[in-house]
């Protein structure tokens, strides 16, 4: 079932899910998708008068999906090449190496160099997603250990996985994720990221108190989360 409410000019609609539970549950997902999870037998109206109470929220949080953009990895894997790390963007060099089995990826002397047995575009992008990958896990894993004794609370579980919609989550059981491809923009903008959700623990919403913890670890949160929007396209 769906319900919707108008919240100023704008129409919240929300799909409506029957539980066996005592509370409401209000999810929002990437990019427009609202969900409340209301007990069995919960009226109508109730439903809607619960929700509006939480619209500032949702709309917050649907804003927040429409602006995040992504960086593209869209490439061809030629020599000389773009590539960004860490806000900076770096050239391909291509080595050819056919006593290898697999193709290995370094970054020297302000280039990346892939020494591959193959040209082959899919196995090249794998290897360089391998790579990224790798990257992104000890960078979010050391700023996440730094920032969680700021925010006063340790995450459950830190993951850093593929993410279509979103730099971060973080879920109500204290788990917080990460898209790997936060590795390309800047270390301040990564920390951003990472004060955010781990603010999450302590306020799963975008309230005044979240930003407000936000900007006592980060004054310039504005700043880094700006580059975001503008910077990677």
């Amino acid at each position: 079932m769906q319900l919707s409410i108008n919240y100023g000019t704008k129409t919240i609609y929300f799909d409506v899910i029957y539980r066996k539970r005592k509370t409401m549950a209000i999810t929002v997902e990437a990019p427009d998708k609202v969900t409340a999870i209301v007990p069995v037998g919960m009226k109508e109206e109730t439903i809607k008068k619960k929700v509006m109470t939480k619209a500032d929220w949702i709309v917050k949080k649907l804003y927040e999906f429409k602006n995040v953009k992504h960086i593209p990895i869209k490439k061809e894997f030629v020599n000389g090449e773009s590539f960004m790390y860490m806000g900076r963007n770096y050239s391909l060099q291509i080595e050819l190496d056919n006593s290898l089995k697999v193709p290995e990826v370094k970054l020297f002397r302000g280039k990346f160099i892939i020494s591959t047995p193959t040209k082959d575009e899919e196995i090249l992008k794998n290897a360089m997603e391998k790579w990224y990958r790798e990257k992104a896990k000890e960078k979010i894993n050391e700023r996440v250990e730094y920032y969680q004794y700021k925010i006063g609370k340790k995450p459950a579980k830190v993951t850093v996985k593929e993410q279509k919609k979103r730099w971060g989550s973080c879920s109500s059981k204290g788990n917080v994720n990460f898209n790997w491809k936060l590795i390309m923009a800047p270390s301040p903008v990564i920390d951003y990221i990472v004060v955010h959700e781990l603010a999450h623990l302590v306020q799963l919403n975008h309230s005044k108190e979240f930003w407000n913890l936000v900007e006592s670890i980060l004054p310039d949160y504005k700043e880094r989360r700006k580059w975001l929007r503008e910077k990677i396209k």
